[in-house]
Protein backbone atom coordinates (compact mmCIF):
# COMPACT_ATOMS: atom_id res chain seq x y z
CA UNK A 1 0.00 0.00 0.00
CA UNK A 2 1.14 3.53 -0.68
CA UNK A 3 1.61 5.95 2.18
CA UNK A 4 2.45 5.21 5.81
CA UNK A 5 0.89 2.35 7.72
CA UNK A 6 0.24 4.74 10.62
CA UNK A 7 -0.26 8.50 10.57
CA UNK A 8 -0.89 10.51 13.72
CA UNK A 9 -2.00 14.08 13.07
CA UNK A 10 -2.26 16.81 15.71
CA UNK A 11 -3.04 14.30 18.45
CA UNK A 12 -4.24 15.83 21.72
CA UNK A 13 -5.12 13.95 24.89
CA UNK A 14 -5.81 15.40 28.32
CA UNK A 15 -6.76 13.98 31.68
CA UNK A 16 -8.59 16.81 33.37
CA UNK A 17 -6.30 19.84 33.30
CA UNK A 18 -3.24 17.70 32.49
CA UNK A 19 -2.50 17.73 28.74
CA UNK A 20 -0.56 14.52 28.19
CA UNK A 21 -0.32 14.74 24.39
CA UNK A 22 -0.05 18.19 22.84
CA UNK A 23 -0.42 18.09 19.06
CA UNK A 24 1.70 15.05 18.17
CA UNK A 25 2.41 14.33 14.48
CA UNK A 26 4.00 11.00 13.57
CA UNK A 27 4.24 8.62 10.61
CA UNK A 28 5.29 4.97 10.66
CA UNK A 29 5.99 3.37 7.29
CA UNK A 30 5.81 -0.28 6.34
CA UNK A 31 8.73 -2.39 7.65
CA UNK A 32 9.91 0.57 9.74
CA UNK A 33 10.87 0.38 13.43
CA UNK A 34 10.09 3.66 15.21
CA UNK A 35 11.19 3.96 18.83
CA UNK A 36 9.69 6.47 21.27
CA UNK A 37 11.98 7.74 24.01
CA UNK A 38 11.48 10.25 26.79
CA UNK A 39 11.18 10.54 30.53
CA UNK A 40 8.37 8.87 32.43
CA UNK A 41 5.25 10.97 31.96
CA UNK A 42 6.35 12.31 28.58
CA UNK A 43 3.34 10.75 26.83
CA UNK A 44 4.85 7.62 25.24
CA UNK A 45 2.40 5.11 26.70
CA UNK A 46 -0.56 7.41 26.20
CA UNK A 47 0.37 7.82 22.54
CA UNK A 48 0.44 4.05 22.07
CA UNK A 49 -2.89 3.65 23.86
CA UNK A 50 -4.44 6.33 21.64
CA UNK A 51 -3.09 4.63 18.53
CA UNK A 52 -4.64 1.33 19.67
CA UNK A 53 -7.89 3.19 20.44
CA UNK A 54 -7.78 2.21 24.11
CA UNK A 55 -8.00 5.93 24.88
CA UNK A 56 -10.38 8.34 23.17
CA UNK A 57 -8.49 11.24 21.61
CA UNK A 58 -9.56 14.80 22.39
CA UNK A 59 -8.40 16.22 19.08
CA UNK A 60 -6.47 15.13 16.01
CA UNK A 61 -6.52 11.92 14.01
CA UNK A 62 -5.14 8.40 14.02
CA UNK A 63 -5.01 7.03 10.48
CA UNK A 64 -4.28 3.39 9.71
CA UNK A 65 -3.50 2.79 6.05
CA UNK A 66 -5.15 6.13 5.35
CA UNK A 67 -8.39 5.45 7.26
CA UNK A 68 -9.25 7.69 10.20
CA UNK A 69 -9.75 5.00 12.84
CA UNK A 70 -10.12 7.63 15.58
CA UNK A 71 -13.42 8.72 14.01
CA UNK A 72 -16.11 7.74 16.56
CA UNK A 73 -18.16 6.24 13.70
CA UNK A 74 -15.43 3.64 13.06
CA UNK A 75 -15.74 0.29 14.84
CA UNK A 76 -12.70 0.35 17.15
CA UNK A 77 -12.68 -3.44 17.50
CA UNK A 78 -12.39 -3.86 13.74
CA UNK A 79 -9.57 -1.30 13.60
CA UNK A 80 -7.69 -3.03 16.44
CA UNK A 81 -7.59 -6.25 14.44
CA UNK A 82 -4.93 -4.63 12.26
CA UNK A 83 -2.78 -3.94 15.31
CA UNK A 84 -1.02 -6.11 17.86
CA UNK A 85 -0.14 -4.60 21.22
CA UNK A 86 2.10 -5.76 24.07
CA UNK A 87 2.13 -3.89 27.37
CA UNK A 88 4.55 -3.59 30.28
CA UNK A 89 2.58 -6.23 32.17
CA UNK A 90 2.07 -9.54 30.43
CA UNK A 91 -1.73 -9.60 30.89
CA UNK A 92 -1.92 -13.34 30.29
CA UNK A 93 -5.00 -15.17 31.55
CA UNK A 94 -3.69 -17.21 34.51
CA UNK A 95 -6.39 -19.90 34.24
CA UNK A 96 -5.59 -20.66 30.58
CA UNK A 97 -2.67 -22.56 29.12
CA UNK A 98 -0.09 -20.73 27.02
CA UNK A 99 -1.67 -22.23 23.88
CA UNK A 100 -5.16 -21.08 24.86
CA UNK A 101 -3.84 -17.59 25.68
CA UNK A 102 -2.37 -17.29 22.19
CA UNK A 103 -5.37 -18.75 20.33
CA UNK A 104 -8.21 -17.12 22.26
CA UNK A 105 -8.54 -13.98 20.13
CA UNK A 106 -8.06 -15.89 16.87
CA UNK A 107 -10.86 -18.29 17.78
CA UNK A 108 -13.30 -15.96 19.51
CA UNK A 109 -12.76 -12.64 17.71
CA UNK A 110 -11.54 -13.73 14.29
CA UNK A 111 -13.52 -16.96 14.01
CA UNK A 112 -10.53 -19.17 13.18
CA UNK A 113 -11.29 -22.89 13.71
CA UNK A 114 -9.57 -24.30 16.79
CA UNK A 115 -7.43 -26.82 14.89
CA UNK A 116 -6.02 -24.19 12.56
CA UNK A 117 -5.59 -21.63 15.37
CA UNK A 118 -3.67 -24.12 17.49
CA UNK A 119 -1.49 -25.26 14.58
CA UNK A 120 -0.53 -21.68 13.77
CA UNK A 121 -0.04 -20.80 17.45
CA UNK A 122 2.27 -23.77 18.04
CA UNK A 123 4.42 -22.71 15.09
CA UNK A 124 4.49 -19.16 16.44
CA UNK A 125 5.44 -20.29 19.94
CA UNK A 126 8.31 -22.28 18.44
CA UNK A 127 9.47 -19.16 16.59
CA UNK A 128 9.59 -17.12 19.79
CA UNK A 129 11.36 -19.87 21.69
CA UNK A 130 8.65 -21.19 24.02
CA UNK A 131 7.18 -24.03 21.99
CA UNK A 132 7.83 -26.46 24.83
CA UNK A 133 5.64 -24.36 27.15
CA UNK A 134 2.44 -24.57 25.08
CA UNK A 135 0.56 -26.68 27.62
CA UNK A 136 1.90 -24.89 30.69
CA UNK A 137 0.08 -22.16 32.60
CA UNK A 138 1.63 -18.67 32.88
CA UNK A 139 2.61 -19.08 36.53
CA UNK A 140 5.02 -21.84 35.49
CA UNK A 141 6.96 -19.48 33.19
CA UNK A 142 9.66 -16.91 33.87
CA UNK A 143 8.92 -13.26 33.23
CA UNK A 144 10.87 -13.36 29.99
CA UNK A 145 8.96 -16.41 28.81
CA UNK A 146 5.63 -14.79 29.70
CA UNK A 147 6.55 -11.69 27.73
CA UNK A 148 7.48 -13.83 24.73
CA UNK A 149 4.09 -15.51 24.97
CA UNK A 150 2.45 -12.06 25.06
CA UNK A 151 4.36 -11.12 21.91
CA UNK A 152 3.29 -14.37 20.23
CA UNK A 153 -0.33 -13.58 21.14
CA UNK A 154 0.01 -10.11 19.57
CA UNK A 155 1.43 -11.65 16.39
CA UNK A 156 -1.17 -14.43 16.11
CA UNK A 157 -3.45 -12.51 13.73
CA UNK A 158 -0.61 -11.11 11.59
CA UNK A 159 -1.11 -7.43 12.46
CA UNK A 160 -0.13 -4.63 10.11
CA UNK A 161 1.35 -2.74 13.06
CA UNK A 162 2.95 -4.01 16.27
CA UNK A 163 2.81 -1.71 19.31
CA UNK A 164 5.23 -2.42 22.16
CA UNK A 165 4.92 -0.41 25.37
CA UNK A 166 7.98 -0.64 27.64
CA UNK A 167 7.88 -4.41 27.35
CA UNK A 168 11.05 -4.94 29.39
CA UNK A 169 10.26 -2.62 32.30
CA UNK A 170 8.61 -5.35 34.40
CA UNK A 171 11.42 -7.86 33.83
CA UNK A 172 14.41 -8.70 35.96
CA UNK A 173 17.59 -7.33 34.34
CA UNK A 174 18.84 -10.77 33.30
CA UNK A 175 15.62 -11.38 31.31
CA UNK A 176 15.64 -8.09 29.41
CA UNK A 177 18.15 -9.29 26.83
CA UNK A 178 16.16 -12.32 25.73
CA UNK A 179 13.04 -10.27 25.03
CA UNK A 180 14.97 -7.57 23.18
CA UNK A 181 16.64 -10.26 21.09
CA UNK A 182 13.19 -11.42 20.01
CA UNK A 183 12.17 -7.87 19.07
CA UNK A 184 15.43 -7.52 17.15
CA UNK A 185 14.53 -10.68 15.20
CA UNK A 186 11.02 -9.35 14.46
CA UNK A 187 12.53 -6.12 13.17
CA UNK A 188 14.91 -8.09 10.94
CA UNK A 189 11.90 -9.96 9.54
CA UNK A 190 10.43 -6.65 8.37
CA UNK A 191 7.72 -6.15 10.96
CA UNK A 192 6.28 -2.65 11.25
CA UNK A 193 6.86 -1.65 14.87
CA UNK A 194 6.15 1.38 17.04
CA UNK A 195 7.62 0.91 20.49
CA UNK A 196 8.33 2.87 23.64
CA UNK A 197 11.46 1.93 25.57
CA UNK A 198 13.98 3.10 28.12
CA UNK A 199 16.62 0.83 26.56
CA UNK A 200 18.66 3.43 24.69
CA UNK A 201 21.31 0.97 23.53
CA UNK A 202 18.61 -1.18 21.97
CA UNK A 203 17.04 1.85 20.28
CA UNK A 204 20.43 2.76 18.85
CA UNK A 205 20.88 -0.71 17.37
CA UNK A 206 17.41 -1.51 16.05
CA UNK A 207 15.44 1.67 15.32
CA UNK A 208 15.08 3.14 11.87
CA UNK A 209 13.90 6.30 13.56
CA UNK A 210 13.96 7.59 17.15
CA UNK A 211 11.37 10.09 18.39
CA UNK A 212 11.96 12.05 21.59
CA UNK A 213 8.83 13.12 23.47
CA UNK A 214 8.83 15.72 26.20
CA UNK A 215 5.73 16.90 28.07
CA UNK A 216 3.43 15.54 25.40
CA UNK A 217 5.25 17.04 22.44
CA UNK A 218 7.38 15.35 19.81
CA UNK A 219 10.52 17.45 20.17
CA UNK A 220 12.89 15.63 17.85
CA UNK A 221 12.75 12.80 15.33
CA UNK A 222 15.41 11.26 13.13
CA UNK A 223 17.86 8.37 12.64
CA UNK A 224 19.19 6.96 15.93
CA UNK A 225 22.75 8.12 15.23
CA UNK A 226 21.48 11.69 14.92
CA UNK A 227 18.94 11.83 17.77
CA UNK A 228 21.04 9.81 20.21
CA UNK A 229 24.46 10.92 19.00
CA UNK A 230 24.08 14.53 17.83
CA UNK A 231 20.67 15.80 18.94
CA UNK A 232 19.60 19.20 17.66
CA UNK A 233 17.47 20.30 20.61
CA UNK A 234 18.71 21.24 24.05
CA UNK A 235 15.84 19.40 25.72
CA UNK A 236 16.94 16.18 24.00
CA UNK A 237 20.54 16.78 25.06
CA UNK A 238 19.47 17.28 28.68
CA UNK A 239 17.51 14.03 28.65
CA UNK A 240 20.41 12.08 27.15
CA UNK A 241 22.88 13.54 29.64
CA UNK A 242 20.76 12.10 32.45
CA UNK A 243 20.63 8.76 30.65
CA UNK A 244 24.41 8.73 30.23
CA UNK A 245 24.89 9.64 33.90
CA UNK A 246 22.70 6.68 34.83
CA UNK A 247 24.77 4.39 32.59
CA UNK A 248 21.81 3.49 30.33
CA UNK A 249 23.08 4.75 26.96
CA UNK A 250 25.42 2.15 25.48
Amino acid sequence: MSGPVLSVRGLVKSYGADRVLDGVDLDVHEHEVVVLIGASGSGKSTLLRCVDLLEEVDDGQVLLDGQDVSDPRVDADVARRAMGVVFQQFNLFPHLSVLDNVTLASRVVHGVPRERAEREALALLERVGVGDKARAHPDRLSGGQQQRVAIARALAHEPRLLLLDEITSALDPELVGEVLTLVRELAAQGRTILMATHEMGFAKQVADRVCFLDRGRLVESGPPEQVLGEPEHERTRQFLRRIVAAGRLV
